[in-house]
């Protein structure tokens, strides 16, 4: 009732919320100016305005991937890798931070070193990109950050199974869950024993896997694949005795 503004943004992530997004154009439109935009509508996102959009520590130092991954907008949208002017955060959200120039990737270290907060690479490392001076510059920061790789396709497995030696030989330790992997589920022809399988690969590893559930561009999903979902989503349950 007592909504003022200048102008109202709305910045939609994944096109089965564009419904959503142009119902809230109409209702804010009798506030102010609406400007609707973001990833869903294939928008190149420009220099990152720390509080914009995301909450405060969140922070986006480069754009794009060199990757063409079949379910993956990011290289469709972005054309590359276009890195950005370093602002203070602690969870870096880039779409692939390791495929960026070493004097960025270690500015951006710099950065996370001066924080009062523990950093988080949230947005994922690429297994296949993981170098040992990057895993020195993950080690010098404390607390040890938490990172996130990611097992999509049967050859993202291999690189990780590198990356999780050198991971864990630097001195990171498998008890603390710090070192995480988004495994992606439920895409078409995915079974849920499949699903399974690669889940408790990540998990021998030593890595504590997130199931990602694929969604389409309408949202649709089953009942079933949610339940499977949530099952392997929270560390909590995961490490639990079963």
């Amino acid at each position: 009732m007592f909504a003022e503004a200048d102008e109202i943004h709305i910045s939609v992530a994944f096109t089965y919320d564009i419904p959503k997004a142009e119902k809230l154009v109409k209702e804010w439109s009798r506030v102010a100016s609406v400007r609707l935009g973001g990833p869903a509508y294939g928008l190149s996102g420009g220099d990152f305005i720390p509080g914009m959009y995301l909450k405060p520590g969140y922070v986006i130092t480069s754009r794009g991937c060199p990757k063409r991954c079949w379910f993956c907008s990011v290289w469709r949208r972005e054309k590359g890798i276009k890195e950005l002017p370093i602002v203070n955060g602690w969870n870096v959200l880039d779409d692939n931070l390791l495929a960026c120039s070493e004097r960025h990737i270690r500015a951006v270290f710099a950065m996370l070193q001066k924080q009062n907060q523990r950093a988080g690479f949230t947005g994922g490392l690429e297994a296949r990109l993981l170098q040992d001076w990057h895993v020195d510059l993950l080690c010098l920061l404390k607390p040890k950050p938490v990172m996130f790789f990611a097992y999509d396709t049967p050859d993202d497995y291999e690189p990780l199974v590198v990356a999780a030696r050198k991971i864990f030989d630097a001195g990171f330790t498998k008890a603390s869950h710090a070192v995480r992997c988004y495994v992606l589920i439920g895409y078409p022809k995915d079974s849920f024993g499949q699903a399974e399988s690669r889940l408790r690969q990540v998990l021998a590893l030593g890595i504590t896997p997130m199931a990602m559930l694929y969604r389409d561009q309408q949202g649709e999903v089953s009942d079933e694949w949610r339940a499977f979902q949530r099952q392997w989503a929270r560390p909590a349950i995961i490490h639990s005795p079963r």
